[in-house]
């Protein structure tokens, strides 16, 4: 673009100085013209420069890097007391905070990968059946024979997760924290029924008690469950990554093999994932910005009707209609209202729209 309008710039002022020649016939005064054009010229071409690295620096300034980097804290926040878990609290049998496994360096433990179809406990391997499966870890501690599984999920259900709570207020509230879930025993029959229970490493107790120290810091600082993987178009530029789950049996593998683990590599392992196919997504901002700004009431609107549809202390028939006419909706309007590290963004959600995935990731390798 600089060099167009530099050429461009330079024909014209070839061409007027030309003008000017035929104008006046003394030599002198064309020469005169001409240099007084040249050194507008140089101007021009010095504006043109600045504007080129001004434009250069505020796009390497304001030029999000994708995907978007997922926001850890410095500790974790007390959760919401309006959030509940609902039938099942959050890690019911699991050992209190900071309370991990401690073994002798020369120990030895197998690791396992753990899968089940989600919400097994109420309906089957129904959902096994679309790929819709929950993951986690496995030990087994080869000297004592004792087991324990590991697993990082919700703290108040997926659904709270994935959409907030409207109050009567108005006021939006998100019970969108995860953890790490720790407790005794690998319920065999559970994960080998309808989903995985495979050995994938056998590791020696140093890199446990690494492990061990990686999990507490990795529990401390992501906290926020993330639903959604955002993409262009299937197989495309990832915009947004998830953060559940799977994600964190993929980040535990990761920090295994980083102290010391090694994996065997013949054992496969797929993960779901639920996208949603986009435009290139646009910050709104986050709530204080945006609900607390008279300028931005068509924002606050928009997001507020937006997430109505999506309401879990409906009946199950009236969350059902909404759910149905909410994606309806976000078909017709091809809009959709991510929230993610705590700020709002717009998606301009394109063909297939939304679907399931699950896609292979292989095992950390040397």
């Amino acid at each position: 673009m600089k060099e167009y309008i530099i050429a461009s710039t330079l024909l014209l002022m070839k061409s007027s100085c030309r003008l000017h020649h035929k104008s006046y016939a003394p030599r002198e005064v064309t020469v005169v013209i001409c240099s007084h054009m040249i050194v507008k010229m140089a101007a021009i071409r010095l504006v043109v420069a600045s504007a080129t690295l001004m434009f250069g620096l505020a796009a390497a300034v304001y030029d999000p890097k994708y995907p978007i980097p997922y926001q850890r804290l410095k500790h974790r926040p007390k959760n919401n007391p309006y959030c509940q878990a609902g039938v099942i609290p959050f890690c019911p049998t699991g050992r209190p905070p900071h309370t991990m496994p401690e073994f002798s360096p020369n120990d030895t433990l197998y690791v396992y990968a753990l899968k089940a179809p989600v919400w097994e406990f109420k309906f089957g391997d129904l959902l096994g059946k679309f790929h819709i499966m929950h993951d986690a870890m496995g030990f087994h501690h080869v000297q004592s024979g004792a087991n324990f599984t590991m697993e990082w999920y919700e703290l108040d259900q997926l659904f709270n997760c994935t959409f907030p709570h409207e109050l009567k207020s108005g006021e939006l509230i998100w019970c969108n924290q995860g953890a790490a879930c720790i407790y005794d025993g690998i319920d065999e029959k559970h994960w080998k029924a309808n989903g995985t229970l495979a050995k994938v490493a056998e590791i020696n107790g140093t890199t446990f008690n690494l492990f061990a120290n990686w999990t507490e810091w990795d529990n401390t600082t992501g906290v926020y469950y993330e639903t959604w993987t955002v993409r262009d178009k299937p197989g495309g530029k990832m915009w947004f990554d998830s953060w559940e789950c799977a994600s964190w049996v993929q980040r535990a593998f990761k920090a295994l093999g980083i102290h010391g683990a090694k994996f065997n590599q013949s054992v496969h392992l797929n993960y779901t994932r639920m996208n949603i196919y986009s435009k290139e997504p646009q910050l709104l901002g986050n709530a204080s910005t945006i609900f607390n700004n008279p300028n931005h009431k068509q924002w606050a609107h928009d997001i507020k009707k937006f997430y109505q549809n999506f309401q879990s202390h409906q009946s199950m028939p009236e969350l059902l209609e909404s759910l149905i006419k909410a994606f309806e909706e976000v078909i017709l309007d091809e809009k959709f209202y991510l929230y993610y590290n705590q700020e709002y963004w717009l998606l301009n959600v394109q063909r297939p729209y939304f679907n399931l995935t699950y896609e292979e990731v292989p095992l950390p390798s040397q």
